[in-house]
């Protein structure tokens, strides 16, 4: 079960709901299928706010552990 996952919200939707303090991620497109490896919107909290960015799926990072 790889496309469990898509995004259909609007950019300015999505920084409402979670309440980014910054958006990283330039023009998002909706996305109709979010698959492992490949770059999708991700809601991280970093020292100065929510930020939300793309991050690539199974990624192994500081956020991801």
């Amino acid at each position: 079960m790889c496309n469990l996952y898509s995004m259909t919200s609007s950019q300015a939707a999505i920084i409402d709901l979670v309440k980014a303090w910054d958006d990283r991620t330039g023009n998002l497109p909706s996305l109709p299928g979010i698959y492992p490896d490949r770059m999708a919107p991700v809601v991280i909290n970093s020292p100065e706010g929510r930020v939300l960015t793309n991050m690539r799926g199974g990624c192994r990072c500081e956020f991801c552990g």
